[in-house]
């Protein structure tokens, strides 16, 4: 009876998630009615409470898939309940790459959650693990993009089109960077059950570094550059438009200076 009560609770879905899709929901029909005062501050709310919201079920796919794959100790771990603040370092999960999406528009993959790899059995399972959470970023930009690339945006107001356009963009971004193959990031988590021994015991004092080495790199302009070219490509072929991203995070910053071209657009 006890181990089945402790079972459920484990399971549960946190007031604190609900708190913050709550949040989610009703900054999103503010945006759509136009009914704040100021659209920027709703957009923010509404940003940033679908990131977490996103980064909370990135961390629940590495956990939900570690369950099935052997490891049971997620449950107690809280890891199953989408309450970010069980997580193994909630700055680094939650905290940064919020941060990040302030300062830079980027969306900052965080590793959170503590997975016993020992009691996984199987290079399969130890890759599929690795790949479920910016799957789950693949997925959730697929979502954002819909309405773009179906066609399906007569009546979605200007406001609600321009958040959507920059919640994708965290999205592919996310996904692009947690599927790099660079150690400490999901993408080498993905080909790391197929190295040789010798070469994982070289490389894993790196992983630690590894994020921090990716953003490095992007400060050289040319890679910026190059990587922002790909990223805007990918969201050509969803059908999103490079200005509707820029009106996006423009009203996501409503603290800075806004572009003419946005506000015109928001006032026709």
């Amino acid at each position: 009876m006890t181990s089945a009560t402790t079972r459920t609770s484990d399971r549960r879905i946190s007031p604190v998630f609900l708190g913050i899709a709550a949040i989610m929901a009703v900054s999103g029909w503010a945006v759509w009615a136009d009914f704040a005062n100021s659209p920027g501050v709703a957009v923010f709310l509404f940003v940033t409470a679908a990131w977490i919201v996103s980064l909370c079920l990135h961390e629940y796919a590495h956990a939900r898939t570690a369950l099935h794959g052997g490891d049971l100790t997620v449950g107690a771990k809280g890891y199953l309940t989408l309450n970010p603040l069980k997580y193994t370092h909630a700055v680094l999960s939650i905290v940064l790459p919020v941060l990040f999406v302030i300062m830079g528009g980027i969306g900052l993959p965080g590793g959170a959650v503590f997975i016993e790899r020992h009691r996984i059995k199987g290079r399969w399972k130890h890759s599929l693990i690795s790949a479920a959470g910016p799957l789950t970023n693949v997925l959730f930009a697929v979502v954002c993009t819909a309405p773009f690339w179906l066609g399906a945006l007569e009546g979605v107001p200007l406001g609600f089109r321009f958040a959507l356009a920059f919640l994708a963009l965290l999205q592919v971004t996310a996904a692009i960077l947690n599927f790099l193959p660079v150690p400490g990031l999901d993408g080498y988590g993905v080909i790391e059950p197929w190295l040789s021994y010798r070469f994982r015991r070289q490389v894993e004092p790196f992983a630690p570094f590894g994020l921090l080495a990716v953003f490095a790199v992007l400060f050289v302009p040319e890679v910026n550059r190059a990587f922002f070219d790909g990223i805007f490509a990918v969201m050509d072929g969803l059908g999103v438009a490079r200005a509707e991203v820029a009106c996006g995070q423009d009203l996501y910053r409503f603290w800075t200076e806004q572009y003419p071209e946005c506000t015109a657009l928001l006032d026709r």
